[in-house]
């Protein structure tokens, strides 16, 4: 199976050696991501709410890229830093997640790679066959 590796050019540059998602077949993983504005470079805001919701947005311009939409996320994981984050990112999260309702994880770490970040998110998604 042929797999594709993927950093779209209107996105920020990772901050590490790898690509913003990979495709192989019809499966899509898509790297942790942090909530980073792509026409800054900068961090899209100091408080979880305008974190959560870049990275989303973030998420919909990877997908974008190969024809697809959030409606097609399976999973999403979150790293958050702090739990008291959990509900002004859930805030976001239901303002791009209205019907579809992908599966999720929470987790809480004790710290990211990415200054500024309040949290990461990575995602699975799937392309119709």
């Amino acid at each position: 199976m042929k797999i594709e590796n993927h950093t779209p050019d209107n996105l920020f540059t990772p901050i590490g050696p790898y690509s913003h998602f990979s495709k192989a077949g019809n499966f899509i993983q898509i790297s942790g991501t942090p909530g980073v504005n792509p026409h800054t470079g900068e961090m899209a805001g100091s408080d979880a709410y305008s974190q959560a919701k870049q990275i989303l947005l973030n998420f919909q311009t990877m997908l974008d890229s190969i024809g697809l939409d959030l409606n097609h996320i399976l999973h999403i994981h979150v790293f958050l830093k702090n739990v008291d984050d959990f509900a002004e990112m859930n805030r976001a999260y239901s303002e791009l997640f209205c019907n579809h309702l992908p599966a999720r994880t929470v987790i809480c770490v004790a710290d990211l790679p990415k200054k500024g970040a309040l949290m990461t998110m990575n995602a699975t998604a799937v392309e119709p066959s």
